[in-house]
């Protein structure tokens, strides 16, 4: 499973960078191959500075080893060896009009003494983070990460909405991080699933992906947009970075684990603002975006 599911995101990963530099037209990702010490390592592709994309990244990793102290309290386990791999992506356009996205899908196996499988899990998800609100990108995003959650069970893409809402919140600031999509971790094999089931799940939702994201980059790239709103789009930025700093599992992950930091913190945009005590204006733009972050809503 671990061999499969690594070809699965290698695959992944050149099919998203290649067609993210289509909707670019300008910039291309460049590519780095690093290593880490205690075993494995990944392929880090970044996007800067292109006509759509002000940054991006799309990482794999594959990483193993004896399971850290600060994981094995989490795990509630002792000594023990694992394997971990992902695709991990965020994408921030240049333009406010369009939204920032992120994307994770991974596998986690879990080993005793003689090397034998004693626990393994998928978990991933997709979200999206606008600057300003229009319904139908809301709508279109949710209902292909539902189309996708359905072939596989009509009470995945409830469970998981609302599990993304939970995860996306930015608790010291009472509102969620975007819009939200889907968010399933610790998918273990049970009595109505296999991990060869999960596979397909999780494999189903990443290769919805390009579907969910890339019409909607295409309607908005090209709207014009003032300094103001290129200023509020950074204030939001602020609150991704907030949350990808204080509360993010994967962020958390890759600095216990001694990853590579230049990837694990590729997810941070360029240019942000924080601004004291800022409020939008009443009735404007920026605040209906604002509404809905305070109390997430069922898109369809």
């Amino acid at each position: 499973m671990r061999n499969k599911f690594y070809t699965y995101i290698q695959n992944l990963q050149n099919q998203i960078t290649s067609k993210l530099e289509e909707v670019d037209g300008v910039a291309k990702f460049r590519e780095d191959i690093w290593e880490r010490p205690e075993g494995g390592g990944g392929r880090t592709r970044v996007i800067e500075n292109g006509k759509v994309f002000e940054k991006g990244g799309v990482n794999i990793s594959a990483v193993h080893g004896k399971l850290p102290d600060s994981m094995q309290k989490l795990f509630n386990v002792g000594e023990a060896d694992f394997f971990a791999c992902g695709l991990s992506l965020v994408i921030h356009p240049k333009s406010p009009m369009a939204p920032t996205v992120h994307a994770n899908w991974r596998y986690f196996e879990m080993y005793d003494d003689n090397g034998n499988i004693i626990n393994s899990w998928f978990g991933g998800g997709q979200d999206l983070t606008p600057y300003y609100l229009f319904e139908e990108d809301g709508k279109h995003f949710h209902q292909t990460c539902k189309t996708a959650c359905d072939k596989h069970n009509p009470e995945f893409y409830p469970k998981y909405k609302k599990q993304c809402d939970n995860y996306f919140w930015n608790a010291h600031r009472n509102e969620a991080r975007g819009i939200g999509g889907l968010f399933f971790d610790y998918c273990k094999a049970d009595e109505q699933m296999s991990m060869e089931d999960w596979f397909n799940f999780v494999t189903e939702v990443g290769n919805s992906f390009l579907e969910a994201y890339v019409p909607i980059v295409e309607r908005r790239k090209s709207l014009p947009y003032s300094a103001e709103q290129k200023t509020w789009q950074e204030i939001r930025r602020g609150r991704y970075v907030e949350f990808n700093l204080v509360h993010d599992k994967g962020t958390l992950f890759g600095l216990k684990t001694n990853g590579r930091i230049e990837s694990i913190l590729m997810s941070l945009p360029p240019h942000v603002q924080w601004v004291y005590d800022h409020h939008p204006e009443k009735g404007s733009e920026e605040e209906k975006l604002i509404k809905v972050l305070e109390k997430p809503k069922n898109w369809i």
